[in-house]
């Protein structure tokens, strides 16, 4: 199990993603468009370096929602290698069987 203040702190993380989301998106907009005066996209520049950092996608981390693990984690499933053998072995994930030869 994951030490619970790093789940905590991606989860604040997360809620200032989504809070920060719109805004951050219009601002690289602005930045990216060469069309614009450079004075403009500057000052975008500027605005976007004075947002919360906890506020950009690329601080999340992937983590396990069963445990918490940062590692070993299956994007399609959103858990660990971990919690998907244990699931596995007790019959919970349907499709996986344990295989023997």
């Amino acid at each position: 199990m994951a030490k619970v203040s790093a789940i905590d702190k991606n989860l604040k993380r997360q809620k200032k993603v989504a809070n920060n989301a719109a805004r951050r998106a219009r601002l690289n907009a602005i930045v990216k468009d060469k069309s614009l005066p450079i004075e403009e996209r500057f000052d975008a520049t500027l605005k976007l370096a004075q947002m919360p950092r906890n506020g950009a996608k690329t601080r999340l981390r992937n983590r396990c929602r069963i445990t918490g693990r940062p590692r070993a984690y299956y994007r399609k499933l959103g858990m660990s290698r971990i919690a998907l053998r244990d699931l596995a072995s007790f019959g919970q994930v349907p499709g996986v069987v344990k295989s023997s030869w």
